[in-house]
């Protein structure tokens, strides 16, 4: 087709109004992150996924010290992650039963950024999940590290979640809050601000055991090695389950592979833990199980599957709703 001169003419009165020109097309920026929180059904339960923000972490190999260090570089190239650190997500769950408001561990807090800049987002994400503080009414803490029961209190020790109770094993409870350790430099600063967040709730405290319900429908499972009392939490609803395992493992490629692998840095007792952990995992294999892990890339939610000798992991959205 042969464009004349009135064509011509006329299609070039009408790009300003049809937006056809680059700098009339352009929007603004938002420059404002989404919303960190993930929202799925469990059989009648509803269930977000909330998070507090990223940790910088230790690099594996200084975290993992005995393990080899040329199979961890291997492994972390080849799965395309870096080898010189590691950051490491904190996915906050929070469940409705219907009857009880249940939210598992709560982050860093606003108190400090000795683990990066980037995380203490919990209350914030929260309100953007529509989600109430002031209407939680457990707390259910896996254990006592920071990075799990800093944001109880906040930077002028106010209660967080003021009409809540606080589900802790006593062993975790016991130790972490030991007047003892404040004597110690290398442990003092960690003691002290968990003892912030941790004894204005001691009247507060649920002690959970192994196999004892918290509400209807989250039941404690004992897995200790990362610390004393660690426990994770069994959510049950018309016959749907799902465990949010704390930190059994922390990491989605090197642990599921070598679980034998000890976390010398973290764990208290780094042969239980890596015992736990193959426990853990090998049960999550076995009967299909889908699980949250604490520090797996958001919202840490999948399934576990054998790998050989070993294992995988699955990243797997649930979409009931």
């Amino acid at each position: 087709m042969m464009l004349n001169r009135r064509m011509l003419l006329a299609a070039a009165a009408a790009a300003p109004v049809l937006g056809l020109r680059a700098a009339d097309a352009a929007a603004p920026f938002i420059n404002a992150p989404a919303p960190a929180y993930y929202r799925f059904k469990l059989g009648q339960f509803e269930i977000t996924v909330v998070s507090d923000g990223p940790l910088i972490l230790p690099a594996p190999d200084q975290v993992m010290s005995e393990a080899p260090k040329p199979d961890i570089e291997r492994m972390l190239k080849a799965a395309r992650l870096p080898t010189n650190t590691w950051i490491g997500p904190q996915n906050l769950v929070v469940v409705n039963t219907g009857r009880n408001l249940v939210l598992f561990d709560t982050g860093m807090g606003d108190r400090s950024k000795a683990m990066g800049p980037n995380n203490g987002h919990l209350m914030r994400n929260l309100a953007l999940a529509g989600i109430d503080p002031a209407s939680i009414d457990v707390v259910c803490i896996t254990h006592a590290h920071i990075d799990h029961c800093w944001g109880l209190v906040d930077a002028r020790d106010r209660l967080n979640f003021p009409n809540a109770r606080v589900a802790l094993s006593q062993a975790d409870f016991d130790f972490w809050t030991q007047e003892s350790l404040l004597n110690n430099p290398a442990t003092r600063d960690f003691v002290l601000y968990t003892r912030t967040n941790l004894l204005p709730v001691k009247d507060r405290l649920i002690a959970v055991r192994d196999g004892a319900e918290v509400v209807p429908g989250i039941t404690a499972v004992a897995t200790f090695g990362h610390t004393a009392g660690h426990h994770s939490y069994l959510i049950e609803s018309e016959g749907k389950k799902l465990l949010n395992t704390g930190d059994v493992a922390h990491h989605p490629v090197l642990q599921l592979r070598h679980p034998e692998w000890k976390v010398i840095a973290w764990d208290s007792d780094p042969a239980a833990g890596s015992a736990t952990r193959r426990r853990v995992l090998q049960q999550l294999a076995t009967d299909g199980t889908p699980a949250i892990f604490y520090h797996f890339p958001f919202p840490g939610l999948g399934t576990v599957a054998p790998s050989g000798d070993a294992f995988a992991w699955l990243p797997t959205p649930i979409n009931e709703g």
